[in-house]
């Protein structure tokens, strides 16, 4: 599961290495939960644009919104058939920008150690996602998002069981197109190939309402002891 993850760089770099059209300017985000707004690239006629969805995928016939909860994620292996996921899966795919995610270690019977993982140069990625579209009684529509995730690589095996599925640049106009044969698009749901850099941070991220720089900063020595 990725449950937590960070998209801290300049709006001018994320434009950059989109592809994107001019931005506004983007506040540095280092601890995106569950429930809040996080951006999505699409494809549209004009090439890629960034929209905000909300994160947990609420499905157009779903009753309750909280639904979108138990849709943090969808499962690489499962989404293309599973009923939450089938929809979006054939047509409304996106890309979720970030620079970061983070995953917790058990220590111990109690403790759990946090962990920030990145590229080694620190640059965003590409993580897929599917997205739909919701609207509720009183007729106000919600985008939402779901990422998706993959059996671990081995830089991320000893972390954690599961990892968000990162797409290298040369497969996201074939994951967002909506004329990509299936099993194209299920064939790119793989473990990452490139390198990862992970590092410990402190307890700091593990509160939701923690939004500071000090989210990702290497753990010190003495918070090891």
């Amino acid at each position: 599961m990725c449950g937590r993850f960070a998209l801290s760089a300049p709006a001018s770099r994320i434009q950059a290495v989109f592809g994107l059209p001019a931005l506004p300017e983007l506040l540095p985000r280092f601890n995106v939960a569950p429930g809040t707004q996080v951006a999505g690239i699409l494809n549209d006629a004009y090439g890629p644009k960034l929209e905000w969805f909300r994160w947990g995928l609420i499905p157009s016939w779903a009753k309750d919104p909280k639904i979108g909860y138990r849709a943090l994620n969808s499962r690489s292996e499962t989404a293309r058939s599973k009923p939450m996921f089938r929809s979006a899966f054939k047509r409304r795919r996106l890309l979720i920008p970030m620079d970061g995610f983070y995953e917790w270690t058990r220590v111990g019977k109690t403790k759990k150690q946090p962990w920030h993982i990145q590229l080694p140069n620190g640059e965003p990625f590409a993580v897929a996602g599917l997205w739909e579209t919701w609207t509720d009684p009183d007729g106000e529509t919600v985008k939402s998002t779901t990422l998706m995730t993959t059996t671990p690589n081995a830089t991320m095996e000893p972390i954690h069981g599961r990892m968000p599925v990162i797409l290298p640049e040369s497969t996201w106009e074939t994951w967002l197109s909506e004329d990509t044969d299936l099993d194209a698009v299920e064939s790119l749901l793989v473990p990452f190939e490139g390198d990862l850099h992970p590092y410990r941070v402190s307890t700091y991220v593990n509160k939701v309402a923690n939004k500071g720089p000090e989210c990702k900063e290497p753990q010190t020595d003495e918070e090891n002891t």
